[in-house]
């Protein structure tokens, strides 16, 4: 699942939800807030010790966009080198942090003990498969590629346009001048012991899932593929993919 946090500038941060994300998603956690021309980046297993360092860094500089990730491992071991958010080919100057599983092309390998955001970040996007992400053309290809995943890039690289974009904002929502990747934040006031609450791929509430699909993004829990690219038989046969799901496209 995971849950990524973008905040405005000049915008306190909702620390209630941050710790409640990390509740829900309890395998590294870490942040990153523009301070003048440099970004400043934490991260650390103890979600008690990154959120109140996030928030005192916060305090000191109020006026620049930050993002804050709590990780639901999937892909790379549990460790603080996996924890979000990641540098883009080693440059301090910008950073990125993921929601969701990143297409097959970015799994690590038997040996690599590294996320599929990490790959991305340090191997994939330097190269800039998907053109300059200021251009529509750029941000649409890599939206595209995403899927129903959320990404949140922060940058003080003048060849950027902007500071901050987020990738994929409609498939998450916005909250007193935060915007959170999917609902996990209030796992701990929704919590009923039914495993099919959040969807474990893209975070959102499922009240009447289709089997073991979900709802939003068709994210198979039995197979761990997005419908109708699983094995499973349980909504094969159906029609129409757009009828059974709320998607924007089939």
């Amino acid at each position: 699942m995971c849950i990524l946090t973008f905040v405005k500038p000049g915008v306190d941060p909702d620390l209630d939800a941050l710790h409640g994300g990390a509740l829900a998603n309890p395998h590294g956690h870490g942040y990153a807030i523009i301070t003048g021309d440099t970004i400043t980046v934490g991260r650390d297993m103890d979600p008690d010790a990154v959120i109140a360092e996030f928030a005192a860094v916060r305090e000191r500089f109020p006026d620049g966009p930050a993002l804050f990730h709590s990780r639901l491992a999937t892909h790379g071991v549990a460790a603080v080198e996996n924890c979000h958010p990641f540098l883009v080919g080693g440059d301090a100057r910008t950073v990125l942090a993921h929601n969701g599983i990143l297409p097959d092309e970015v799994h690590p390998g038997p040996a690599d003990p590294r996320s599929d955001t990490r790959i991305a970040a340090e191997d994939l996007l330097p190269r800039q498969p998907f053109g300059s992400l200021d251009s529509w053309a750029g941000r649409d290809h890599l939206e595209r590629w995403l899927r129903t995943d959320k990404m949140v890039l922060l940058t003080v690289d003048p060849s950027y346009r902007h500071q901050a974009y987020i990738f994929n904002e409609r498939h998450g929502h916005w909250e007193q001048g935060s915007w959170y990747s999917n609902h996990s934040y209030l796992h701990a006031m929704w919590a009923s012991g039914d495993e099919w609450d959040f969807c474990e791929h893209c975070g959102t509430v499922n009240e009447d899932p289709l089997g073991p699909h979900c709802r939003f993004c068709g994210y198979c829990a039995d197979c761990s593929a997005i419908y109708p690219h699983c094995d499973c038989p349980a909504l094969h046969g159906q029609e129409r993919y757009a009828d059974l799901f709320d998607l924007e496209s089939a």
